[in-house]
């Protein structure tokens, strides 16, 4: 509370013009502020540029350096595989008529696209397993085995 009291006491005295010392009421111009904005902002990015960066300085080897269009990159591909794998599971949600993902559709939308089944590989705590029967264990028509019979 004192730095405050004494901040806005400067700043009191500085727009008056009875500051002391050099300058006076002239100066520079007051240097028009920007806000503040993050690299995913001027990315165009939802995922954290500045934490995939911190992240990829953590893991590279030897203390070697790491660019900073290299976390930019790095977190659109995370933001773009996210967006699709979060948009085939809401697909599964839709067909059931359910509106919550769970662990079984993350596990269908990733098992049905050809691609993302190729890249991902892990194992899903409670994704079930693909509904699939080998067609040599699917019952053939009535005619075979009538002529068997014979």
């Amino acid at each position: 509370a004192a730095a405050a009291a004494a901040a806005a006491a400067v700043a009191a005295r500085a727009s008056t013009g009875t500051m002391s010392g050099k300058g006076g009421k002239g100066g520079k111009a007051p240097a028009s502020k920007k806000t503040p904005q993050s690299r995913s902002s001027r990315a165009g990015l939802q995922f954290p540029v500045g934490r995939v960066h911190r992240y990829l300085k953590q893991r590279v080897a030897l203390k070697q350096r790491v660019g900073a269009t290299a976390a930019v990159y790095a977190a659109a591909i995370l933001e773009y595989l996210t967006a699709e794998v979060l948009e085939l599971a809401g697909n599964a949600c839709k067909e059931w008529r359910v509106k919550r993902i769970t662990p079984r559709h993350l596990q269908l939308a990733i098992r049905g696209d050809e691609e993302l089944d190729y890249f991902i590989k892990a194992t899903i705590a409670g994704g079930g397993v693909i509904p699939h029967i080998n067609k040599h264990l699917m019952t053939k028509s009535g005619g075979k085995k009538k002529s068997a019979m014979e």
